[in-house]
């Protein structure tokens, strides 16, 4: 098993996110922030979350 890395200066409250880390922590590589011409942060979404089946 790969070794887990914290994306640093990003935090996450998504606990169903597989990239998820206790501490409100994300472990993706990198993540994609969606939509391109949003107007607020209630507009955008995560497009890197990949649902935990194991929560």
């Amino acid at each position: 098993m790969a070794e887990e890395r914290i994306t640093e200066g990003v935090k996450c409250v998504v606990n169903t996110c597989s990239y998820y880390k206790e501490g409100d922590l994300c472990t993706a590589g990198k993540i994609e922030i969606r939509p391109r011409n949003a107007k607020s942060s209630d507009e955008t979404d995560c497009a890197t979350f990949e649902p935990d089946s194991f929560k």
